[in-house]
């Protein structure tokens, strides 16, 4: 018997996995979680979608190969959420969640939890290519736990590439650009 959550998100390729639409006015960019390899990951996402914490959210950095001076490797990547700044909408981080957890790996489309010592909160990432630096084991952050991937883009990677190509400064877009985050 499927659980009323199996029934709710259902799509037309017979996934049972949900779906969530960042919509901005560029587009919108659909993307589906992968909650059976990412349960924590997802379950946090989620969380902020479902009681509004995301209000206000935007995309307010790209990282391109253009300005990441000292890099020790170079990732491409627009990242989004509430923000770098203390927030009244940010939960507790959770539990890191890695890839060699959960089987899921950094590739062109994927959506991923930014994280710090603590773990993850709400800002998130989607690549832009194949990062397996961002793997457990990579060497994009020092600590070699790499970040938490628990997605992937399937509708919008041309918005996901037009906010890559933005200007920035410093890799912080000059205008962020703002989301409505609906399931």
């Amino acid at each position: 018997m499927k659980t009323l959550f199996q029934r709710l998100y259902r799509h037309a390729n017979g996934s049972q996995n949900p779906t969530v639409n960042l919509r901005t006015h560029l587009g919108t960019i659909k993307v589906e979680l992968y909650t059976a390899q990412a349960p924590i990951t997802c379950a946090n996402f989620l969380r902020y979608v479902r009681e509004g914490r995301y209000a206000g959210a935007y995309f307010y950095r790209t990282v391109t190969m253009n300005n990441q001076a000292g890099a020790t490797t170079n990732i491409e990547i627009i990242q989004g959420g509430l923000g770098f700044g203390e927030h009244p909408l940010r939960l507790p981080p959770i539990e890191h969640e890695g890839t060699a957890r959960t089987g899921l790996r950094h590739l062109n489309g994927s959506i991923s939890m930014t994280r710090n010592e603590e773990g993850a909160t709400s800002e998130f990432f989607i690549c832009i290519g194949d990062h397996p630096q961002l793997d457990e084991g990579g060497i994009r952050h020092g600590d070699g736990r790499g970040f938490a991937t628990f997605g992937r883009v399937i509708k919008g990677m041309p918005v996901v590439q037009m906010i890559h190509r933005m200007p920035n400064k410093h890799q912080m877009l000059f205008g962020p650009v703002q989301m409505e985050i609906v399931e």
